[in-house]
């Protein structure tokens, strides 16, 4: 099953229901979306800076993953940006494929 690193920042009212309902509760609404859409939670972080969690997640397929972040997306109390991961063997694999292709000014 392909994974994927999802960044998240809470914003408006997601923040006070952080704040309300603290973190453990929001991971496991977030182990519990994964699962309803065939998929797992593997790790669950919450972090300073740019984002306020880092999650890795198993998902069936890319649509799944873009339809999940579209359902998380419109609640307007998380912003979140997904990251296809690929295995070393799936990068093995890529480096093998070749095409006809001409760089700019080349």
């Amino acid at each position: 099953m392909p994974k994927y690193l999802i960044q998240a920042s809470y914003v408006g009212d997601g923040v006070r229901a952080l704040r309300e309902e603290g973190g453990s509760a929001r991971r496991e609404a977030t182990e519990r979306a994964c699962q309803s859409v065939g998929g797992k939670l593997e790790a669950f972080y919450f972090s300073f800076g740019e984002s306020d969690v880092v999650a890795i997640v198993d998902l069936p397929d890319n649509v799944t993953a873009a339809g999940t972040s579209l359902l998380v997306g419109a609640s307007g109390k998380i912003d979140t940006r997904t990251t296809v991961l690929l295995t070393p063997q799936e990068i093995d694999a890529a480096a093998k494929i070749g095409g006809d292709y001409r760089p700019p000014g080349g």
